[in-house]
Order: C-alpha cells, then sequence, then structure tokens
C-alpha cells in the first residue's frame, strides 16, 4: 500500500495593503521563498501560495500526516516571518490571526484557519482548494449540501453507481464543541436543520459512505470563539476531491454559480452575497467586500507534486454570479444598519454590541404588560 499523502491548506491574515483588501507582495514573497526552502529541505513534497483579500494561505503536500507538528511550526514560524515584514511597512491589522505568543504542537486554536486531508493518491487527482475572504466558516454548508447531496446539482448521484450510496457528513456544533455524523440521503432533512443554521453548525468534512474515504473537508475556527472579542472575520478554506467516483470538477464548481448569503463583510458584523472571482480580483473594497471565493485548482501527481494551479473561478460562465452578487450587494447595502444586512444581535456578541447594551441598561425601565401607551 503506498504511503498516504497529507494536504494540508493553513491560512492566515498577516495584515492588510491597504486596509483590508490585498496582501503586500513583499509579504507574499516571503511566504514563496519559505515554500521552496521547505520543499529542498523535504520537509514538504510540494507547496504554492494562495491569496484570498488579505489572507494568505499555505497550500502543501507531504508525508506527515494530518496536525504534523513539523509542518504547522513550519506554518507558523512563516506567518511570524511576515508578520515582522507586514509592521515594517506599516500593513493594517499586522499579525492578527496569531492569537498566542508562542508555538504549541499544532496550529489549532491559535488563530489560523487549517484544512487538511490524508489520501492514497489515484492515478489521476484533481483537487480543488476554495478560499473565502470576509465570511465565516459556515459559508461552506450549502455548497457542500449541493455538491454531495443535491442530485440538481451533481448528477453522478443518479447517474454513476460509484456515488448512488451517497456520503457522510460530519457536522460540528462550534459553541458546544460537540459532532454528529449524518448520512445522506437518508439523514437530509435532519441534517438541514442544523446546517441550515451556519452560524453554528458546520460541515467539518464528507467521507465515502462505503469505506470512509475523505472526499472534502474545511476550516472550522471561528477566531471570535477562540479569542472572546471580534478579531476579524474567519476567512474559511474548503478542500474537494474530484472525478473518479466522486463528484465531477464540474460538480464541484456549480453551486457557486449561486452568490449564496453569507455572515461577514464589513467587520464582520453583515449578510452579504459570495462572490465568486478570478485571482485578480480576490481584493473586496467595496464596504470591505462584498465576501468573495476563489479556487485554485491542482491535478495531484502519484509523487504528490502539486503542480501548477489553474483558476477554476476565473471563468466567463461564472459572469452572472458576479452580476447577481453585486445587485445583491447593492439591495442589502440600501438597508444601512438595519437587519437583515447587519446580523442579528445573537450574532454580534463579540462586537461592540455588549458595550452598548451595557451602558444603556440603566435607562431601560419596565413596562406594565397590560399598557398600551
Amino acid at each position: 500500500m503506498a504511503d498516504k499523502l497529507t494536504l494540508s491548506v493553513i491560512k492566515a491574515d498577516i495584515g492588510g495593503w491597504v486596509g483590508h483588501s490585498s496582501v503586500h507582495p513583499a509579504v507574499s514573497a516571503v511566504a514563496e521563498r519559505r515554500l521552496a526552502e521547505a520543499r529542498e529541505s523535504g520537509l514538504i513534497v510540494d507547496g504554492r501560495r494562495g491569496r484570498v483579500g488579505d489572507d494568505t494561505a499555505l497550500i502543501m503536500t507531504h508525508r506527515g500526516g494530518g496536525d504534523s507538528e513539523d509542518v504547522h511550526k513550519f506554518a507558523w514560524d512563516t506567518f511570524l516571518l511576515m508578520t515582522d515584514v507586514a509592521r515594517e511597512l506599516g500593513q493594517y491589522g499586522a499579525g492578527q490571526d496569531l492569537l498566542s505568543d508562542s508555538f504549541s504542537g499544532n496550529i489549532r486554536g491559535m488563530g489560523p484557519g487549517c484544512a487538511e486531508m490524508e489520501f492514497e493518491v489515484r492515478p489521476s487527482e484533481p483537487v480543488i482548494v476554495f478560499l473565502a475572504d470576509k465570511t465565516e466558516p459556515g459559508a461552506w454548508n450549502l455548497p457542500l449540501y449541493k455538491i454531495f447531496a443535491d442530485p440538481f446539482n451533481t448528477a453522478g448521484l443518479v447517474i454513476d453507481p460509484n456515488m448512488h450510496e451517497g456520503f457522510d457528513f460530519e457536522v460540528h456544533d462550534l459553541f458546544e464543541h460537540k459532532k454528529v455524523v449524518f448520512s445522506a440521503p437518508a439523514d437530509i432533512y435532519d441534517m438541514l436543520v442544523l446546517i441550515g443554521a451556519p452560524a453554528r453548525y458546520v460541515i467539518k468534512n464528507v467521507r465515502r459512505k462505503n469505506n470512509g474515504e475523505i472526499c472534502a473537508c474545511t476550516s472550522t475556527q471561528r477566531l471570535s470563539l477562540i479569542a472572546g472579542r471580534y478579531v476579524g472575520k474567519d476567512d474559511p478554506v474548503m478542500l474537494v476531491r474530484c472525478q473518479s467516483g466522486l463528484p465531477a470538477v464540474g460538480e464541484v464548481l456549480e453551486p457557486f454559480a449561486f452568490p449564496h448569503t453569507v455572515a461577514g463583510w464589513m467587520r464582520g458584523s453583515h449578510h452579504g452575497p459570495l462572490m465568486p472571482v478570478a485571482w485578480e480580483d480576490d481584493t473586496p473594497s467595496r464596504f470591505d467586500g462584498p465576501p468573495r471565493v476563489v479556487a485554485y485548482g491542482f491535478q495531484i501527481t502519484e509523487a504528490g507534486m502539486l503542480g501548477e494551479p489553474r483558476d477554476m473561478l476565473g471563468d466567463i460562465s461564472f459572469d452572472r454570479a458576479r452580476q447577481t452578487a453585486l445587485k445583491v450587494a447593492d439591495y442589502l447595502r440600501r438597508h444601512g444598519p438595519f437587519e437583515p444586512h447587519r446580523l442579528s444581535l445573537d450574532e454580534m456578541e463579540y462586537t461592540t454590541m455588549p458595550m452598548v447594551l451595557e451602558r444603556l441598561g440603566q435607562r431601560f425601565v419596565d413596562v406594565p404588560a397590560d399598557t398600551c401607551d
């Protein structure tokens, strides 16, 4: 049996250029230099630098398995070096995702987002790495449901005998730190009750029902739940394997033809459309948004090489989705500070809202239940 390959994508907001809109070339150069050094040393098999908005992602293949201390330490040290350059250049929010002063075995719970999956490489192994900015981990719930459970999106669920049994979804409760596994299609209705509330319930991974093989995984870190305050949006990542008994590349991309509404955008406190964009358009600036997603496509070799990435959402067939997203953005922006553009109060507990309510506390007086005045 061949050694399993691990695909790790670890991302962090190291500092924005300008504001929260992009990453300075000098900061990106640090990541690219470090990845080249890691390849030469043998720590990783291959690595590429990804970007969306003001976030940098380290996309790496290696043989160390999930939660590899060496790989996670490399990512942490790389982010620290990038932060040093960002601070020298006066970048905005330099190092804001680094919530600890020291590394403690792996990067989970320390601020950076992380998604990893370990698998035996097939003779042809297409994988798509999705990076989102100005949103939260639950943004992947709807696309993952459509990819792996909706036959109106994924024809293979009906016509491919290797997919006909369906898939298992592992869903995490981010508040109670619990998880539950749903089997699709049998448990679809129960699953939708939870994943339809993406601020709390998040699809962590999807596996083949018959053998447990990993098909997709996401980052589930919520910075506000780690730090206890608003320190920036979570900007999640998602990895999806494609073809040969799994959804085809086109089926994996199809959900993003609909720019569904997600939480995040300005100050992490607003709803907005998740706009699919080409790499060159991954720089959110209008009201620090709208939220957006890019896709890096890789054809991983049996040796574990990523090769050159393809811009999977840059295709003109997503132009109409982009136009729809802009129309939705116009509509929501006209609400200003009113819901549903602004998040509900229970989702704003890590912003300034609790301080406002505390300051106003003594000004509230009881109203008799039977009064009409």
